[in-house]
């Protein structure tokens, strides 16, 4: 019966077809885009995606990532017996000592210009000292890493060696549509380049907590481990995602496979060409998800947009007129419907533009226009390492800014000392700091900067009184000097 319907369908598409004058195969789209097509013959099934793989094969790289560890030699427990070792001895005295590892990791990545840039996933060289990445015409060059963003997952190299090298061009931003078909090209399990094909099962992916920005193409081509920053394409050969997670309880694929967005690669291709780190724009807001109860409460058909929960003085949010309580339901015409979507949206605009929002406010719509800069640094970072024993011996601290705060994620005001890094082997790391904790007083002291905080530290106590802010919560810590 499946099949008989098929053909019915076949038959169907091939006379609309012709009635309205299109070639075989073809359907008007009803929004007036892009004309999909399906196959009406036995000629188009015969049809294959080899031209499309021959064209875009060459710009998918293989992308080997080692670092050299130092790792503690095995040694047999009789030389911990002074009679073996009275025998045997120690020849060249090196039995214990550490002893140089390489560690290597396999990935996959996209050449994205005719000069051999390369964008791949952060998670596949991170912490990587060399980078080698393998062209299908089996070339092997020494790449060099010009951007990490951990944030987005994604890392931009650059090839060294001499071009022209075969690239895959971006698609235009939200181009794709759920349905539309697209080849995954990587190279799952070291086994070399390969390409599957599947449809987009979903766009807009959120809260599947990969990265801080979840903006997720769905797809059920096959996508495995290696895989990752290989190549989504479209059926133009155009970058459509780049491939990044899948869900998985086995470890194979399972038909859900995520990719980031090309758009958020350009972004961040974009920022390598000016730098070695991502500048993204500062709202200097706090929103939060609309839910079923605050929807009804604001008279909405249905939960949709952000709610603006906070606005700090002096900020492009406060400059541009926006308000706590404003609902943002669009960002440039793009509808938002919680956090995750806004902070793409917002996030992937480039500084020195300017962003229209479109908000719900008193019953009615109004716009507002945000300036995109980079979030400021209004105090001096002066980052301190604190080595006199202390409930903050082997913390790093640094004064807060806007800049400081962007840059490790934290919502809230912008005062005071935050914790940046701990030695795991330090006191601070065994009490139970962690990076990200503000230190708001110590023994009774405002903490106001680092050098503060370190002048308290140098204080002999016999008990020490914190006050700590960690999330949303100010935590008061009492310990034994």
């Amino acid at each position: 019966m499946a099949f008989v319907a098929a053909q019915r369908v076949m038959k169907l598409s091939a006379v609309l077809a012709v009635t309205l004058g299109l070639s075989t195969g073809s359907v008007l789209a009803q929004d007036g885009g892009t004309v999909r097509q399906m196959p009406s013959s036995a000629e188009e099934i015969k049809l294959s995606f080899a031209p499309l793989v021959k064209r875009v094969g060459p710009a998918v790289v293989n992308v080997y990532a080692s670092r050299k560890v130092m790792q503690q030699r095995r040694v047999s427990p009789f030389f911990d017996d002074p009679f073996f070792r009275r025998f045997f001895g120690d020849p060249g005295g090196n039995l214990g000592r550490p002893q140089e590892r390489v560690q290597s990791s396999l990935g996959s990545g996209v050449i994205i210009s005719e000069d051999g840039t390369v964008i791949t996933n952060h998670h596949v060289i991170k912490d990587a000292d060399e980078v080698r990445v393998a062209l299908n015409d089996r070339r092997e060059f020494d790449a060099e890493i010009v951007l990490k963003d951990e944030r987005t997952d994604l890392a931009v190299l650059k090839i060294k060696g001499e071009g022209p090298f075969d690239f895959a061009p971006f698609a235009e931003a939200d181009s794709l549509e759920v349905g539309d078909i697209v080849l995954a090209i990587g190279n799952p399990f070291g086994v070399g380049q390969t390409v599957t094909q599947g449809i987009v099962s979903a766009l807009a992916r959120t809260q599947v907590g990969i990265t801080d920005y979840q903006f997720f193409i769905q797809t059920d081509a096959a996508i495995n481990p290696g895989n990752s920053g290989g190549a989504l394409v479209d059926m133009e050969g155009k970058l459509v995602g780049i491939n990044t997670a899948i869900f998985s309880r086995s470890g194979g694929s399972n038909g859900i496979g995520f990719a980031i967005p090309s758009h958020m690669a350009r972004f961040v291709a974009s920022a390598a060409s000016q730098g070695d780190m991502v500048r993204r724009p500062w709202l200097g807001a706090t929103v939060q998800t609309v839910s079923a109860e605050i929807s009804e409460a604001l008279g909405l058909d249905r939960p949709r947009g952000v709610l603006i929960t906070n606005v700090f003085d002096g900020s492009p949010a406060a400059r541009a007129g926006l308000r706590v309580g404003d609902l943002v339901i669009s960002v440039d015409g793009k509808e938002v419907i919680d956090p995750d979507s806004f902070g793409y949206r917002f996030a992937t605009r480039q500084l020195g533009e300017v962003s229209a929002f479109t908000v719900l406010r008193s019953g009615g719509e109004a716009a507002v226009e945000i300036e995109l800069e980079a979030a400021p640094e209004t105090v001096p970072r002066d980052e301190r390492l604190l080595e006199e024993y202390s409930p903050f011996e082997g913390a790093t601290v640094m004064n807060l800014s806007p800049a400081v705060a962007e840059e490790l994620r934290l919502d809230g005001e912008f005062e005071g000392v935050v914790i940046t890094s701990i030695d795991p082997r330090g006191t601070a790391a065994r009490v139970g700091l962690r990076v990200g904790d503000i230190v708001h007083s110590v023994n009774g002291t405002k903490i106001d900067s680092t050098r503060r905080l370190e002048r308290e530290t140098r204080r002999d106590a016999r008990v020490w009184d914190l006050e700590i802010e960690r999330g949303d919560q100010i935590q008061r810590i009492r310990l034994r000097g």
